[in-house]
């Protein structure tokens, strides 16, 4: 369950509590300030109003007229940047616990105007900003958020701001998405090797390391020179590779109670750690846990999306 946001500083701009996406800013979700800048500007224009009317300095007080009325201006232009501007969508890529995840943040214009300026960052924390500009209406910004543990991840309120077009004012908005991001579980860093399959569906699969040449193909960059069949390269007047295969056991079972007597975030580590190594080895595998439904056998991204979700999504134990 989310907790609400606490501070007089975020208790009192919209929005308090999280919205599902698309969320379109208006007038009432923009707020402007005159920056630091901007009130020495103001400072300075005052001074010379003083100054104008002190001297009865007509050229002065038309200067300083026109210097307040272009201060006025930046206001209105600064909340215009903000206003219309819709927060469409909000995604990543699901990212192992204790890596930083990168968050795409898209958004576009209902008028299609060009807006310049605009950054994106965490709230309340406003470091590293990230900029979005929207030519000529669509745009998509990319920030960096921590993760520090396994399943959903609830995302904190984000601030929209700008500066544009003269620094004077600073106009800001907040939204505060209500769909989470999924984070894997963090692998084991060191462990035992990737069990070995068994049954009659034994097959071969291509290894380097082989024993048993395969077919022949055509010479890559990076090849071995031991590897190189050269009376069928003389034929062909080009390199030709011999491509190895070895034996590759059966579909892998990763099973929840065979991995030992671990702790119960130890065996998520170690599944999920077993997880990518067959993936990266081309190997069929089935994930079994307790009280879920087997998870294939497969391979491929999807398949092993499925499988880190369902043990991201393991109740604590």
């Amino acid at each position: 369950m989310r907790k609400r946001v606490h501070g007089w500083a975020l208790t009192f701009t919209r929005p308090r509590d999280p919205e599902p996406l698309p969320v379109t800013f208006d007038r009432r979700r923009v707020y402007v300030l005159p920056t630091r800048f901007g009130l020495f500007y103001a400072v300075l224009v005052a001074t010379m109003l003083l100054g104008g009317l002190n001297y009865n300095n007509n050229p002065a007080l038309l200067l300083a007229l026109l210097l307040g009325g272009t201060g006025l201006a930046s206001l209105v232009a600064a909340q215009l940047q903000l206003s219309g501007l819709a927060v469409t969508a909000i995604d990543a890529e699901p990212v192992p616990a204790g890596q930083m995840m990168l968050l795409h943040v898209h958004a576009k214009a209902a008028d299609g105007r060009v807006r310049r300026g605009l950054q994106v960052a965490l709230d309340p924390d406003h470091e590293d900003p990230a900029l979005l500009d929207l030519q000529p209406g669509n745009g998509q910004a990319q920030l960096l958020i921590p993760t520090s543990q396994r399943g959903w991840l609830d995302l904190p309120r984000l601030r929209i701001a700008t500066c544009h077009p003269l620094g004077l004012a600073r106009a800001w908005s907040h939204v505060w998405p209500q769909t989470p991001l999924l984070v894997y579980p963090r692998p084991e860093t060191d462990g035992p090797p990737l069990p070995e399959g068994s049954g009659e569906d034994a097959k071969a699969r291509l290894h380097p390391s082989g024993e048993d040449p395969h077919h022949l193909r055509g010479y890559r960059h990076g090849d071995s020179r031991r590897s190189i069949a050269w009376k069928p390269s003389a034929r062909h007047e080009s390199l030709l590779v011999r491509e190895y295969q070895q034996p590759a056991g059966a579909d892998i079972v990763l099973d929840w109670h065979s991995v030992g007597a671990l702790p119960h975030e130890a065996r998520i580590s170690r599944l999920a750690r077993w997880v990518d190594e067959a993936e990266r080895d081309g190997r069929r595998y089935r994930l079994t846990l307790p009280a879920q439904p087997a998870v294939g056998p497969s391979q491929g991204p999807g398949h092993r999306h499925d499988c880190l979700r369902a043990l991201a999504l393991m109740p604590r134990g």
